[in-house]
């Protein structure tokens, strides 16, 4: 069933490069609880929606700078000039007052104008910048401009700007390029400049490498991250599972969690749901209806950035060969108030198809059917069509396919 074991990596892969502090969440965090303020967060979530006012940039109703900012709703649109008419209206600006701008800016997608706050910065002196605004900088070249773009800046830095958050922020750029041999580059050039590693560093590495296909070295990067002393973060331990999760190895998830138990040196609730949820699904020995429905049930408040924790409980039972609970799971899904998405069916397919449950795999593409989501990977469902006709499946490869057709998802 190498098709479908595919489609597992695959699925791991698309929520592993979310950036930094984005790396695939089992329970979601504000920025403010995961990173200290000087750290870049890389918001790759969706845009914050905008309320649609006149884009004249001048006095009205909510007359501020954001305000008038954020009027702006084409990107050629100025944000300089915005800044420059507001100052020459006597009013007062402040670095502060730029970089909440520019993070508001950031998370609704509004690059371009973020870019230009960080311009204004850069160009007027009296501003004196941090670590954390050449990593902004960074990070927003790359994204209006390209990775070249990035590079350049990086590279005209003084020696003393670049620090770690700049470097981090360059290798996040590279990594969400998949620049493998980039990367790693970079990553030498920080351990021989010295400086202070931290776990995101890691994190970004990890992430690259379950984005290209290379797991197998998500392990080593944990194995260095130990070596040098340097504290792993929630993140990295999730990272670190899903790569033992892709290549089903559940002794090594077992391990893993155990180690997180002992790793622990504080109250941390979100931590300890995380260990806690995982090991119960994982001792399916002892597990009864009552006590799987339970869990998915206390968790029905999740957010569309939680719901890869199902998806990925259903590949550790794939691999632990428990389709009674993988029925429960599924079941307990359909019953939340979360809209169902194709990487949901898809997993669930998969995993059906793994344990040779066939009758199952034609309930599940009924339910796909009826379904309301408009939402497929293409790369995906060629996979799954494939995965079908491997175990012989050709009849329902074929009623796959006309699904597919019939929401404007045709396979190659």
């Amino acid at each position: 069933m190498a098709a479908a074991r595919s489609i597992f990596l695959d699925l791991i892969r698309s929520h592993s490069r979310k950036g930094t502090t984005n790396s695939p969440r089992f329970f979601s965090s504000s920025p403010s609880s995961t990173a200290s303020k000087s750290e870049v967060v890389y918001d790759e979530s969706p845009p914050t929606p905008v309320p649609d006012e006149e884009s004249d940039g001048g006095a009205g109703a909510g007359d501020d700078l954001k305000s008038r900012i954020f009027r702006l709703r084409l990107p050629k649109r100025s944000a300089t000039n915005v800044i420059q008419k507001w100052i020459n209206e006597g009013h007062q600006i402040t670095i502060h007052d730029l970089r909440r701008i520019s993070t508001e800016l950031r998370k609704s997608h509004r690059f371009k104008h973020a870019l230009e706050l960080s311009e204004w910065m850069v160009s007027h002196g009296e501003f004196e910048l941090s670590d954390s605004d050449y990593a902004s900088r960074i990070d927003l070249l790359t994204k209006v401009f390209g990775i070249d773009a990035a590079e350049r800046y990086f590279e005209s830095l003084p020696l003393n700007a670049k620090t770690t958050e700049s470097y981090t922020a360059l290798l996040h750029s590279y990594a969400a390029s998949k620049l493998t041999s980039k990367a790693e580059e970079l990553y030498e050039r920080m351990k021989e400049s010295n400086l202070p590693f931290t776990a995101i560093t890691y994190n970004e590495l990890m992430t690259l490498y379950m984005s290209v296909g290379e797991v197998e070295k998500v392990s080593s990067v944990v194995k260095e991250l130990k070596s040098l002393n340097v504290s792993p973060d929630i993140y990295t331990f999730n990272l670190w599972i899903s790569s033992c999760a892709s290549s089903l190895n559940i002794d090594e998830v077992r391990n893993i969690l155990d180690e997180m138990t002992a790793h622990e040196t504080g109250p941390s609730e979100r931590w300890t749901r995380y260990v806690q949820l995982v090991k119960i699904y994982l001792a399916s020995g002892q597990l009864v209806n009552s006590e799987v429905n339970s869990v998915v049930e206390s968790e029905k408040g999740i957010t569309q950035r939680e719901w890869i924790t199902y998806d990925f409980l259903i590949i550790l039972h794939s691999a632990l060969g428990n389709k009674g609970t993988l029925d429960q799971i599924w079941k307990s899904l359909r019953m939340t108030n979360q809209k169902m998405i194709g990487r949901n069916y898809a997993c669930i397919l998969s995993a059906y198809l793994i344990l040779g449950h066939f009758n199952e795999v034609e309930e599940v593409i009924n339910q796909w059917n009826t379904s309301a989501t408009t939402d497929f990977d293409v790369s995906v469902c060629d996979r799954l069509v494939l995965a079908f006709q491997e175990v012989g499946l050709n009849e329902k490869a074929e009623a796959f396919r006309v699904l597919l057709s019939e929401k404007k998802c045709d396979p190659q």
